[in-house]
């Protein structure tokens, strides 16, 4: 007999509920609820299911109930909308516990749509939903991540990003049975638009953001490599990334920014592995005695092995890329020349 575990119903995740849930259901019922299922969602559910040894039927019966209340909440919205399910609910369950299940339900369904177009970037995005009325970008906008649509509007034309906001703030309430029929329509046409042009974003951008984040020996190597074929693609790929070695064409100002954000033991165990010019650099936009400071640490360091130097030279070039992102340092060679003023 499979012992109980101490499980009680309020301290469950959602996760842990799906699983009891299931476990309540006969394996045929089960098994076609899991064929509705991502993998990576059958993967948790799986785990979840084996840790439960034995639950009891207090907490069974709890599970199966807050089901039913939420299947009951969710046709009440198709009917009325949210109101008018949480007014319904509150008759057999009181006010706190209504809201409880509706809110439950409104977030479910703000999570879960427009799968397709929670995977592009925001200039594909914008390209994409440009075609469709102002009012089905403001529905769509309103059911993707804060952050996410905030990126999206931004890349907008000015008189479309305005009406979208004005939309997105009247917008009222909408029956899940609508969102859902508009979801699998914008999906399926944006599985066909964005995967086009998601294959075309390849080329040297994405080689020079690739060759970053390896070390700066196989970058260099296979840098060499394309320009036996390419000198040209050599040429571009150099220009849109950057080598820890670049340093030295960063201007002092620049530099001075950067060591605020270094982590001081990255920058002694990188510089151990920098030749003479990167360390100069360094060290003449230093206070003389954080500078012998530096020098003593490296001095003192002792061997280390070269996959710990590149890994403290990449985490430096992150905290440089993420910088210019912000466009608080300025790097020679990237861009145009009118693009800076001296």
């Amino acid at each position: 007999m499979a012992k109980a575990v101490s499980l009680k119903y309020e301290n469950l995740t959602g996760k842990q509920k799906a699983a009891i849930l299931l476990l309540a259901l006969d394996v045929e019922t089960a098994s076609k609820v899991f064929r509705h299922l991502e993998p990576q969602e059958m993967e948790q559910l799986a785990i979840e299911i084996s840790s439960l040894e034995g639950v009891s039927s207090s907490v069974v019966s709890a599970v199966i109930e807050e089901f039913f209340q939420m299947m009951k909440a969710q046709e009440y919205i198709i009917v009325g909308g949210f109101d008018y399910a949480k007014t319904l609910l509150e008759k057999s369950l009181g006010p706190q516990r209504a809201s409880e299940i509706v809110e439950k339900v409104h977030s479910m369904t703000q999570i879960k749509g427009f799968s397709a177009l929670k995977k592009a970037d925001a200039q594909q995005l914008a390209n994409f939903l440009q075609k469709e009325h102002p009012q089905t970008i403001a529905l769509i906008l309103s059911h993707l991540p804060l952050e996410q649509a905030a990126k999206v509007i931004n890349q907008l034309p000015e008189d479309l990003r305005v009406d979208v906001i004005y939309r997105i703030a009247k917008l009222g309430k909408i029956s899940p049975a609508i969102l859902t029929e508009i979801e699998g329509v914008v999906d399926s046409m944006a599985e066909t638009s964005l995967s086009q042009e998601v294959s075309a974003t390849g080329g040297a951008r994405t080689v020079a953001a690739i060759l970053n984040k390896v070390g700066s020996q196989e970058a260099r190597e296979l840098l060499q490599r394309i320009e036996e074929q390419d000198p040209d693609l050599a040429t571009e790929i150099k220009r849109l990334m950057f080598l820890f070695e670049d340093i030295i064409y960063i201007d002092d100002r620049s530099i001075q920014r950067i060591l605020r954000e270094v982590d001081r033991k990255d920058l002694a165990l990188a510089l151990k592995g920098a030749d003479q010019k990167i360390r100069e650099k360094i060290f003449k936009n230093m206070s003389e005695r954080a500078a012998a400071m530096l020098q003593e640490e490296i001095q003192y360091m002792g061997p280390v092995r070269l996959r710990e130097v590149e890994a403290a030279q990449m985490r430096i070039v992150e905290v440089i890329k993420r910088l210019e992102e912000n466009q608080e340092i300025v790097i020679a060679g990237r861009g145009g020349e009118e693009d800076i003023v001296y």
